[in-house]
């Protein structure tokens, strides 16, 4: 036996709580993709708004 059998597998990210998709019919799977790709966009969204905040940070105290 590897140690690696006896490993935990990783936990989900936290937050973030995986649905069971068996249960789910080809039409609520899709409308289950719509929303996570509508938080995806958020998510990228709220990434840019940080990168641009930090960024105008450092233009900041670079003068």
């Amino acid at each position: 036996m590897d140690a690696d059998d006896l490993a935990p597998p990783p936990a989900p990210a936290a937050g973030f709580t995986p649905r069971p998709l068996d249960p789910l019919s080809v039409a609520e799977l899709e409308r289950y993709i719509g929303q996570l790709e509508g938080e995806i966009a958020r998510a990228r969204a709220a990434i840019g708004a940080k990168q641009a905040v930090r960024a105008g940070a450092e233009a900041l105290f670079r003068r």
